[in-house]
């Protein structure tokens, strides 16, 4: 139709009918799927609360679940028990564990690599699985992604399980509702959304980190601190010397209260598959994506979020009023983390500016980016004025370069 409303009428069920003026009738019918996210904090997975493990394996009917296990070779070769362990506690809880523990490449080798996942699929193939299966897999963010991409995609979704093994993965991306792998060289372009059966953010996991990966993870906590939580980011500003210092105390109750802040974003904040214009959640990363390819992965994907909130939280001082003395505490909190504000990259800030169209593709439609008015106060913005983001680089420079 067009130029008037279509008429409306009630049928025997009660559901709203809305003839088209064509002879044919539109059914418009909402409705939601419900979901339950499980996430699990624990001191020791593999020993005294290995309990919480077996407790998210639950039986497919009259026999033992069946699992298959993957690991990030990464924290496996830091750590050469964890494979042991993590075989031993499966096997003890009484799961089917079919073809032992299998180590796949970590960081973003997993998620270029076409051959991680269609080795998954075809191992769920192979041993049988079936959608009260469970696919285990412990490791970094990029490893969680292609694993749980397989899982999402095989027989329209497995139950997952993520043992997030980085504070970034814990703190972040860990309990999101996302899976992806890279694809036309871009970033998380084949993927989708599913909900993980289960998720442990264990801290005994976390003792095997190099000191760069271990703060690295703490930029999406100042990224969500930013966006939702002012005493969060009071919290980090006063101990970001204790954090970097890997004080265990400390460092344990910024990732927990990052997580759960993620988590209720995640299941309350209304848009939970991105269905929307607006993704908050996503601050500081349309520049970050871009540097992590820019620089050939030499950037972590901590390590360039956090030069993102820098670039992000300077352009907000720009352009929409943010207070100069609460853009320098980021800055400050950000450094005293020993994370980088600061890349070669940013000399020619040319570049980034593709990548406010790969973000805007991503996402579909309008360009849309969080920025920050103030702490806990986001502003969803749908164009970047040039010199101001120039201005704002141009901040972040470091004295004498």
């Amino acid at each position: 139709m067009t130029g008037r409303a279509a008429a409306s009428r009630r049928d025997s069920h009660g559901r709203t009918v809305l003839a088209d003026g064509h002879g044919s009738d539109a059914f418009d019918v909402d409705f939601a799927v419900p979901c339950r996210h499980q996430l699990r904090f624990t001191a020791d997975v593999f020993g005294r609360d290995r309990e919480t493990l077996w407790r998210l394996l639950e039986p497919g009917g009259d026999s033992a679940p069946k699992v298959l296990a993957y690991c990030d070779d990464g924290p496996a070769s830091a750590d050469p028990t964890l494979l042991t362990r993590l075989s031993a506690v499966l096997e003890e809880g009484g799961v089917e564990l079919c073809g032992g523990v299998a180590t796949v490449p970590g960081g973003e080798a997993s998620k270029h690599d076409p051959s991680v996942v269609e080795r998954v699929l075809a191992d769920i193939d192979r041993h049988g699985l079936d959608r009260r299966s469970y696919v285990l897999v412990c490791g970094g963010g990029a490893v969680l992604d292609a694993v749980g991409y397989a899982a999402a995609i095989a027989h329209r979704g497995l139950r997952l399980v993520r043992l997030p093994t980085t504070t970034l993965a814990q703190a972040d991306s860990g309990v999101g509702v996302k899976n992806a792998v890279n694809l036309f060289g871009q970033k998380n372009w084949c993927g989708t959304f599913a909900v993980p059966w289960g998720v442990i953010n264990d801290a005994a996991v976390l003792r095997s980190l190099s000191d760069r990966d271990f703060v690295a993870g703490f930029s999406e906590a100042v990224k969500v601190a930013l966006l939702k939580s002012p005493k969060l980011f009071r919290s980090l500003t006063s101990r970001a010397d204790l954090i970097a210092d890997r004080d265990d105390e400390v460092s344990a109750g910024v990732i927990r209260e990052s997580a759960l802040l993620h988590l209720r974003h995640i299941t309350a904040g209304g848009d939970p598959f991105e269905a929307l214009e607006a993704r908050p959640l996503d601050f500081g990363h349309w520049s970050a994506h871009r540097l992590e390819g820019l620089s050939g992965h030499r950037l972590r994907h901590g390590e360039a979020v956090s030069i993102g909130l820098a670039i992000d939280v300077a352009y907000s001082a720009e352009k929409l009023g943010l207070a100069a003395e609460t853009r320098d505490a980021v800055l400050a909190t950000l450094r005293t983390l020993r994370l980088p504000t600061w890349d070669g990259l940013l000399d020619d800030p040319g570049p980034l500016w593709d990548g406010l169209e790969d973000f805007r593709r991503h996402l579909g439609g309008r360009l849309t980016l969080t920025m920050i008015r103030d702490v806990g106060d986001p502003v969803d913005v749908h164009e970047v004025d040039r010199a101001a983001l120039n201005r704002a680089i141009a901040y972040l420079r470091p004295d004498g370069d």
